[in-house]
C-alpha cells in the first residue's frame, strides 16, 4: 500500500529564485549540525488569568506528552488563503538551516506540500526529507526511496489530488527540532489503478493528518493518518474485501514462524483499575484539561463525562465523513468504537497546543492509539478475537474552556486488515 500510504508533507517552491544550486545545497549540508532526538521539552505553563503561557516554565512531571508552541511567531494558517499565505516574505520566526525562502515552520508545512503534490517537484524530496526518514502510516516504513515511490504511485492514481491546508498545529524551535500537525483536505479523481484496485474514474474527497518531526529543512521522522475506509467506500468497492485482500499479501510477504504480537493491550494493569488523572493546576490549563478529557472520556470510558468538556453543541468530524452533533451523538460513536473494543488499552502519546487570538481559544493536536482484542460486536462488526493496534490524531477546538470542534482521523481499513488477518491467511492456505 505504497502507493497511498507514504509521504503527504514534501517538496520545494519552484521559483528559479529560490532553487539552491548544488555547491550552495553542499555548503549548507556542510554546515549543517545533526539531527536531535527531540530534545525540546514538554513545557507546563503557569496558568495566568489571561489565559497566556509562560514558556520560562519547564515540568518533567507531564512525561515529554504537552508541549505548546507560540502562534506569535507564525503566519497562522486559520482561514488564509493559499494565496494569501505564499505572498507572506519576511521571516518571523528563527529558521536556522532552512531554506531561506521559508518565513516559519507552517509556511514550511505549507508550501512544500504544495510544491511537491501540486507543482509535481517530487525530486525536492530529496532536500526535504532525511535520507533514512522513519514513516509510521501506520506500518512502519523508512527510507527515502520508498517515500519518492511512493508518492509517484499515489499521484499515479490520483493525478489531479489537491491538498488544502486547514490547519499546521506545531511545537519546538531551530534549535531542537520541529513537531508539526497538518490537518488535510484532500479531492482526487481516480484515473489510474492503484492498491485499491483498478481506476474507477470516481471523483473522492478525504482527510489526511500529518505529524512530522522536522530539523534544519528535513522531515526525519513523520506518522500518517489517512481515511482509507472513506476512500474505499468513494471507490465502490467493498471494504471487507479489499481488507481481506491486503491481509492474504501482507501474510504472503511475511511466510514466517516468528511471534508477530506480543503482550495484550488493556486498559486494566493486572487487576488495578485505569490510574484517574488528577488535575496539576487549580486554574484552567488547556494541557490540563486535555489529558483529563482523554482519561476520563477514552480510558476510563466515562461517556456521561462528555457532557464536562464538549459544548452542548459541539461538531466531532468523524472517519467516513460522518459529522457528529451534540452529546448524544457523540457518546454514541464512542460508545461503538470502544464496543469493537471494550477493555483495550488507550493511550496519549503526543498533545500540542496553540492558542489563537483570543486568550480562551486553542488549536490542540492529540497523538493517541489504541491497543487491544477486537472482542465485540460494535463499529467494526462481529468481533474476530484478534489483536488491534490503531494510531490515530485528532485536531480539537477549544473555546472558553469546551470543545466546540473536533476532528477524528484513523485508518479504519487498516483496523479491517488486522481484524480479518486470520481469514487472509486462511484463504492464501485453500
Amino acid at each position: 500500500m505504497q502507493d497511498i500510504k507514504s509521504n503527504e508533507t514534501v517538496g520545494e517552491i519552484k521559483d528559479e529564485n529560490l532553487i539552491f544550486n548544488r555547491d550552495e545545497e553542499v555548503n549548507r549540508n556542510n554546515k549543517r549540525r545533526s539531527i536531535p532526538e527531540m530534545s525540546e521539552k514538554a513545557t507546563s505553563p503557569t496558568p495566568t488569568t489571561s489565559g497566556k503561557i509562560s514558556k520560562e516554565t519547564e515540568c518533567n512531571s507531564w512525561k515529554n506528552i504537552v508541549f505548546y508552541g507560540d502562534n506569535n511567531e507564525v503566519f497562522r494558517l486559520g482561514c488564509n488563503d493559499f494565496n494569501v499565505m505564499v505572498q507572506q516574505k519576511k521571516r518571523t520566526q528563527s529558521m536556522a538551516g532552512f531554506h531561506e525562502h521559508y518565513v516559519d515552520i507552517v509556511d514550511y508545512i505549507i508550501r512544500c506540500t504544495h510544491s511537491i503534490w501540486e507543482e509535481r517537484g517530487i525530486g525536492n524530496i530529496y532536500t526535504h526529507y532525511h535520507n533514512n526518514a522513519q514513516l509510521w502510516c501506520p506500518a512502519h516504513i523508512e527510507g527515502i526511496e520508498t517515500v519518492i515511490s511512493g508518492t509517484l504511485q499515489t499521484l499515479h492514481a490520483f493525478p489531479d489530488r489537491k491538498l488544502v491546508g486547514q490547519n499546521v498545529i506545531w511545537s519546538g524551535n531551530d534549535k531542537d527540532g520541529f513537531y508539526t500537525s497538518h490537518r488535510i483536505s484532500s479531492t482526487a479523481t481516480n484515473l489510474g489503478d492503484s492498491s485499491f484496485g483498478p481506476a474507477t474514474g470516481k471523483k473522492l474527497r478525504f482527510r489526511t493528518v500529518a505529524d512530522c518531526k522536522v530539523f534544519a529543512n528535513r522531515i526525519y521522522e513523520e506518522w500518517l493518518v489517512r481515511d482509507n475506509l472513506y476512500i474505499v467506500q468513494q471507490l465502490g468497492y467493498d471494504p471487507v474485501e479489499v481488507a481481506k485482500r491486503f491481509a492474504r499479501e501482507s501474510a504472503a510477504k511475511n511466510k514466517t514462524a516468528l511471534q508477530e504480537n506480543f503482550g495484550i493491550g488493556e486498559a486494566r494493569e493486572g487487576q488495578y483499575e485505569p490510574e484517574l488523572y488528577k488535575r496539576r493546576f487549580d486554574k484552567f490549563e488547556i494541557g490540563d484539561f486535555i489529558l483529563e478529557m482523554y482519561n476520563k472520556v477514552y480510558e476510563w470510558r466515562l461517556f456521561n463525562h462528555v457532557k464536562t468538556f464538549y459544548a452542548e453543541n459541539a461538531v466531532v468530524h468523524y472517519i467516513c465523513d460522518k459529522d457528529l452533533v451534540g452529546y448524544t451523538q457523540i457518546q454514541g460513536m464512542l460508545i461503538s468504537l470502544f464496543a469493537s473494543f471494550g477493555n483495550a488499552r488507550f493511550i496519549v502519546e503526543r498533545v500540542t497546543c496553540n492558542q489563537r487570538d483570543n486568550a480562551n481559544d486553542w488549536d490542540m493536536a492529540v497523538r493517541w492509539r489504541i491497543l487491544g482484542i477486537h472482542e465485540g460486536i460494535g463499529y467494526f462488526g462481529k468481533p474476530s478475537g484478534r489483536p488491534v493496534e490503531i494510531l490515530g490524531i485528532s485536531h480539537l477546538r477549544v473555546l472558553d474552556e469546551q470543545i466546540i470542534e473536533e476532528w477524528i482521523t484513523f485508518d479504519g481499513l487498516d483496523v479491517l486488515k488486522q481484524i480479518h488477518r486470520q481469514d487472509g491467511d486462511n484463504e492464501e492456505l485453500i
